[in-house]
């Protein structure tokens, strides 16, 4: 079994994806994509054979290449259901909120502020925006959580809501977040800060991050 993950540091995206590996307990390969650097080293040729969208992640696994970090966990916990933490909890219920969560971040709030639309939006509202649509995002996951969470956001256990739940956490911290309006986001992001896995995934912790010694 090979394992090679395309990633950016910070990539809230890539992020969630290495949460994942790390709780599976999978040896992995990080190859580091520069996103800004010389114009973004995703839109080069050589990338774009890798992911024709130009984004990351991209997992290689075994010479098949997977895009879409939804897609990557959904094919790790299919591939490794028995290995590491179990992602998906069996109850089809449960497995049900916990994709919900999963869509509310990936699809409803993480595009929104990723690195192209922020681009667009331009330098002087970047906060601005990042700020709005994080807020009115958090405030339905909120509401959701209130019906699910236990000790973590579907029940007691640790799923794939958490690792996106997570990093999402870190870009509303970015961008000025009041979290005191969110105290279940904030209550699981402490249960989970210092988690191993997450402690590994964690942006700081990565080759390519601009401050590791």
């Amino acid at each position: 079994m090979s394992l090679k993950l395309y990633s950016y540091w910070r990539s809230t995206c890539s992020w969630r994806v290495r949460i994942c590996l790390e709780l599976k307990g999978l040896p992995y390969e990080i190859i580091p994509i520069h996103l800004v650097k010389d114009g973004g080293e995703q839109n080069k040729e050589v990338y774009r054979k890798i992911n024709p969208l130009g984004q990351v992640p991209a997992l290689v696994f075994d010479e098949k290449v997977m895009t879409q970090s939804m897609m990557i966990m959904e094919f790790l916990e299919e591939k490794y259901k028995n290995q590491g933490v179990q992602l998906l909890p069996d109850d089809i219920f449960e497995k049900a909120k916990v994709r919900e969560i999963c869509e509310m971040i990936v699809s409803g709030i993480q595009p929104i502020q990723n690195l192209s639309v922020l681009n667009k939006v331009g330098e002087d509202k970047k906060m601005e925006w990042g700020n709005y649509w994080i807020t009115v995002g958090f405030k339905a996951v909120e509401t959701v959580l209130g019906s699910c969470a236990g000790k973590y956001s579907v029940g007691d256990n640790i799923t794939m809501a958490d690792t996106c739940l997570i990093p999402q956490m870190a870009n509303a911290v970015r961008f000025n977040v009041d979290m005191t309006q969110f105290p279940i986001i904030s209550r699981i992001n402490t249960a989970l800060k210092d988690h191993p896995a997450f402690k590994m995934a964690h942006p700081d912790n990565q080759i390519d991050c601009p401050n590791k010694n």
